[in-house]
């Protein structure tokens, strides 16, 4: 294939690929916010919410590792194929049981868990295959069009889940969901995985290893990149300690400031604005020089925000007063999320070679979500025991603790060796245009 007609197929995917994301991430979005308003009303308890977030983490951190031996052995176009496929018959066994004997939380744990698992191997492969789909000039443009499908599926989403909910079946949003992913199976059936990829899928090399031998390739490989493992080891203990949001902003709002559905959904829209709003400023900038640098900073910020969400809880504030309150919060931390993770996607995508990157971002997953279950089951326990206050003000004065001694100044300077010879004050004033 001729370069024309290879950018013009890039092209095609940019918009496929977007278009793709959204209608697949608007039916997540819908039966994820069904389910958790579904969860805390019918048992009143941040434990059976939290357990849910666990059946959504456990499953792909355990398989991660091997999703990333499949996606770098097997045809990437397949696995996500064979994914998506799997994702709709799992929403139509859980609606064929709705109609059947009704909605259970055994029912929701079963399906959580399955969704978790063809989530996470669609998830590894799509962010494995960008360098195959797109050129190297746009590969930052596609993660922003990604981010921006994700986003508008953010934003309209909880409203129409807010709206929807009580008014219509949980069949319909069930049905909406199996919907979209068929959608989607058709759009990505369209996609050449393999346009700009510089490894053949299968190639001799990996067709010869045991799994075993390809995971310890990967770990090797991975070893040998000082920044990957920095940004692991900040991803480990940061994903945790955001346990305390995960579990305790859903709860505090639905279950102890008793926000209505539709509001409740208008804040988690608010979040998407945030990320849309950083998406489009990544996508027209040109790349950030010292990434890990920027998300330091980025993650500091997120701190302030987990502990700001506990103000309304401290000071006595009206029901609307309350309301804009959680929109603006959202708005940023919306805004802070892009600065932390789209300036280290980019440098991963450029910096990790072709045959590698399935069992690399497969080991970064899991590595990221390794202590998330016992983080949600922890602060599931500790917010059906203690002041929801106290809990998010300590896990964010120890999540800011936790970033600045793993991304301290000496850490940092063997990532960026030209931090140290420029100085601090240089570095900063480059990078201040992103914060």
């Amino acid at each position: 294939m001729n370069e024309a007609l290879k950018l013009k197929k890039a092209t095609y995917h940019l918009y496929t690929f977007t278009i793709s994301k959204l209608i697949s991430s608007f039916g997540t979005q819908i039966y994820a916010f069904a389910i958790s308003f579904y969860i805390l009303q019918m048992t009143g308890s941040a434990t059976s919410f939290a357990l849910n977030l666990v059946c959504n983490i456990l499953p792909r951190t355990i398989a991660a590792p091997f999703a990333g031996f499949f996606v770098d052995r097997y045809s990437k176009k397949m696995i996500i194929i064979v994914s998506q496929i799997a994702t709709t018959l799992t929403i139509a066994g859980l609606l064929v049981t709705t109609v059947m004997s009704g909605l259970s939380l055994a029912a929701i744990y079963i399906t959580t868990c399955i969704l978790s698992l063809t989530s996470m191997f669609s998830g590894v492969t799509f962010t494995s295959s960008i360098t195959g789909l797109v050129d190297q000039a746009r590969i930052q443009k596609a993660m922003s069009l990604n981010q921006m499908a994700i986003s508008f599926a953010a934003i309209g989403s909880p409203a129409a889940g807010g709206l929807l909910y009580g008014a219509v079946s949980m069949e319909l949003f069930l049905i909406i969901y199996m919907a979209a992913s068929i959608i989607a199976v058709i759009l990505e059936s369209t996609m050449n995985f393999t346009l700009y990829s510089k490894a053949k899928e299968g190639g001799e090399d990996v067709g010869k290893e045991s799994m075993w031998q390809s995971m310890k390739a990967g770990v090797r490989y991975l070893r040998l990149q000082p920044i990957l493992l920095t940004i692991i080891w900040i991803s480990f203990l940061v994903n945790f300690l955001f346990g305390a949001f995960e579990v305790g902003y859903s709860f505090i709002l639905i279950e102890t400031l008793k926000m209505d559905s539709q509001h409740f959904g208008s804040t988690q829209g608010a979040f998407a604005v945030g990320m849309l709003l950083m998406s489009l400023f990544y996508s027209v900038r040109k790349e950030v020089k010292f990434p890990l640098i920027v998300s330091k900073r980025g993650i500091m910020a997120l701190g302030v925000i987990m502990g700001s969400i506990s103000v309304p809880l401290t000071i006595s504030m009206t029901y609307n007063s309350i309301f804009v309150y959680y929109l603006v919060v959202m708005l940023f931390f919306g805004m802070i999320i892009m600065v932390v993770n789209t300036p280290l996607q980019v440098m991963l995508q450029k910096q990790i070679d072709d045959e590698y990157k399935g069992r690399v971002f497969s080991i970064i997953e899991t590595c990221a979500m390794a202590l998330m279950p016992l983080g949600m089951i922890l602060y599931g326990f500790l917010y059906d025991l203690f002041p929801a206050q106290w809990i998010l003000t300590l896990s964010a004065l120890l999540l800011i603790s936790v970033v600045l001694v793993l991304a301290r100044p000496s850490v940092v300077r063997k990532v960026y060796p030209e931090f140290g010879k420029e100085g601090e004050g240089t570095v900063r004033g480059r990078e201040r245009v992103v914060q």
